[in-house]
C-alpha cells in the first residue's frame, strides 16, 4: 500500500496571523520561517495520525483486492473517490466502474466497497485509487484541538530557530502534544 499525493493543498491548516499572535510576534521579519514550520508542523501531525488536515487529491497504489472485500484508505477522513484504475500486464489502464461502490467515510480507516473488481495483471501497483481526503478546504475546517497541537509544537520549533535548521525539524515534540492528538490517532498492534 503506497500513498501519494496528487494534489496539494491550496492552503494550510493554520494562517501566520494565528501562529504570530500565540507566538505574540508582531514584525514580518520571520513571515517565511514561521511559513516553514507549519508546513512542518502539519507534516508531522499528518504523518503521526494518518489524518489529513486540509482537503487533497491522493491516490493510493495496491498490487492486489483485498481478500476481504474492503478496501481500507487509512489517509482520511475519506470525502470521496474519484476514480479507480487498473492495468494490465503491458501498463494499459482500465478504468473501474464505480457505480454501486459503498464508501464508509466515517470509518477510521475508511472502507470502500466496490461491486466489481476487475483483476489487475501488472505485478505490482496494478489498482491506482484516487480519492480526496481532509476536513475541509481551508485552516477553519480543521478541529481546533488539532490546531492547538500544531500552534504547541511550532512554539517548540520556533525557541529552537538558532540551533536546528529549519529543514531539520522537528527536533522535538513538546509536552502534552501527545494528548492533544491522541483522540485523532489510529493506534495498531
Amino acid at each position: 500500500m503506497i500513498y501519494a499525493v496528487v494534489t496539494p493543498p491550496a492552503a494550510e491548516a493554520l494562517m501566520l496571523g494565528e501562529v504570530k499572535a500565540h507566538l505574540r510576534i508582531d514584525g514580518n521579519d520571520e513571515d517565511e520561517l514561521l511559513q516553514s514550520l507549519v508546513a512542518v508542523a502539519r507534516e508531522h501531525l499528518e504523518r503521526t495520525t494518518g489524518l489529513v488536515l486540509i482537503g487533497r487529491t491522493m491516490r493510493l497504489y495496491l498490487d492486489f483486492w483485498p481478500a476481504s472485500g474492503a478496501i481500507e484508505i487509512a489517509h482520511g477522513p475519506v470525502r470521496a473517490v474519484a476514480e479507480i484504475r487498473i492495468y494490465d500486464d503491458r501498463g494499459v489502464e482500465t478504468v473501474v466502474d464505480l457505480s454501486g461502490h459503498v464508501l464508509d467515510e466515517a470509518a477510521r480507516p475508511a472502507r470502500l466497497w466496490l461491486r466489481s473488481r476487475p483483476s489487475p495483471r501488472q505485478a505490482m501497483n496494478g489498482i491506482e485509487i484516487d480519492f480526496t481526503a481532509g476536513f475541509g478546504d481551508t485552516g477553519a475546517d480543521v478541529p481546533d484541538t488539532l490546531k492547538r497541537a500544531m500552534l504547541t509544537h511550532i512554539a517548540l520549533m520556533y525557541e529552537f530557530r538558532g540551533a536546528v535548521a529549519p529543514g531539520q525539524q522537528p527536533a522535538a515534540i513538546p509536552e502534552g502534544y501527545d494528548r492533544l492528538i491522541a483522540p485523532f490517532a489510529v493506534r495498531r498492534l
